[in-house]
């Protein structure tokens, strides 16, 4: 049960907001001002505080500015509880660390949707991702599903593009966050010696060339077509814009990304040292997960074997062998072409 602290001189506005709150399944605080709500907040340690803006002893801003001077409470989600409209009140707000602000009289929906939106995102920035660019991808996903960074795909045209196309190319300045709405993509970089060697893979719903406009730097790969895809570009500035306004969401990306280099190092040295059995067996698990989440029949797997090669960084003809091997102990079998896993936890054993 989530834990909200409220903040507020006004006895009845006080009280009608926790049993609103309470109603709704909260464990709710209540404090008369300022410096009450420091001590509740220092004690109780909520999971968000909802605090009036001007009160005796010390005012809605003192309480912020306390609050994120504190390190057991600076992350604490914060809702300004105001009658003040001035649109200079709210900008200070926001600017000191404010989450947001609700405005006086208020409904009981307003009230809530606000609460509901502020615990969504203190959920997803506690969360655990994978470090790197997967990992700050679903980052991408679950906080644009919640509303929480305002990069609305559906608010900008889509276009399509045929297999083989190229999206973007290495060393190009990125400036553009891709959404794939349909079709299959591959990043990859191409060697001294001309060999390809893929860097990633993304299917629906996921977003490209983030990491690249986080960093500030030109695209480190290249971006190509596997299958026909149907893609939205949003521009640069418009993605920043919304990343940025929230320092919060800022830091968790910034954490996320800073690992990329590590986790890219740790792949080619399995790449290096790994048996070819296991790189192969990996390579399988790795694409299933990848393209197979929507599908009727999570076992099939469709990528050119050129493409697998690539990914893995070896020869095609090395993968041919070892997928046959795999097809003889019966771990997948292979139709059109295409290969259905039968064993994932066996494909799995090999690993270790």
């Amino acid at each position: 049960m989530s834990r909200i602290l409220v903040i507020d001189d006004n006895t009845d506005i006080r009280e009608n907001t926790a049993e609103i709150l309470a109603l709704a399944g909260y464990q709710t605080h209540t404090a008369e001002n300022g410096k009450k709500g420091m001590e509740t907040a220092i004690k109780e340690k909520p999971d968000l505080i909802i605090c009036d803006i001007m009160m005796p002893e010390l005012d809605g801003y003192g309480v912020l500015h306390l609050l994120r001077k504190n390190p057991e409470t600076e992350h604490i989600p914060f809702i300004f509880l105001t009658a003040k409209a001035e649109r200079g009140d709210f900008r200070k707000g926001m600017e000191m660390g404010a989450d947001d602000y609700i405005t006086k009289p208020f409904d009981d929906l307003e009230l809530l949707k606000a609460v509901e939106i502020r615990l969504k995102k203190l959920n997803i920035l506690q969360s655990s991702y994978e470090t790197g660019e997967k990992g700050a991808g679903k980052l991408m996903q679950d906080l644009s599903g919640t509303g929480l960074i305002l990069v609305d795909a559906d608010k900008y045209g889509s276009e399509s593009y045929m297999k083989k196309q190229v999206l973007y190319t290495e060393g190009k300045h990125a400036r553009h966050l891709y959404f794939l709405k349909s079709g299959k993509i591959k990043t990859f970089k191409i060697h001294e010696d001309g060999k390809e060697y893929i860097t990633n893979l993304y299917g629906p719903n996921e977003y490209i060339g983030h990491v690249a406009l986080l960093e500030n730097l030109p695209y480190t790969d290249t971006a190509e077509v596997l299958e026909n895809a149907e893609v939205i570009a949003i521009p640069k500035d418009n993605f920043l814009q919304a990343v940025y306004n929230d320092m919060s969401v800022a830091a968790k990306f910034i954490k996320l990304i800073t690992n990329d280099v590590k986790e890219k190092e740790e792949r080619l040295l399995r790449l290096a040292y790994d048996s070819l059995r296991k790189r192969v067996a990996k390579a399988l698990i790795d694409v299933h997960q990848k393209f197979n989440k929507e599908k009727k029949d999570p076992a099939l797997i469709e990528i050119s074997r050129e493409d697998f090669a690539q990914y893995i960084g070896t020869a095609t003809e090395s993968v041919i062998r070892t997928l046959s091997d795999f097809k003889s102990e019966k771990l997948i079998e292979i139709k059109d072409g295409k290969i259905r896993i039968l064993n994932l936890e066996k494909l799995n054993n090999l690993l270790y």
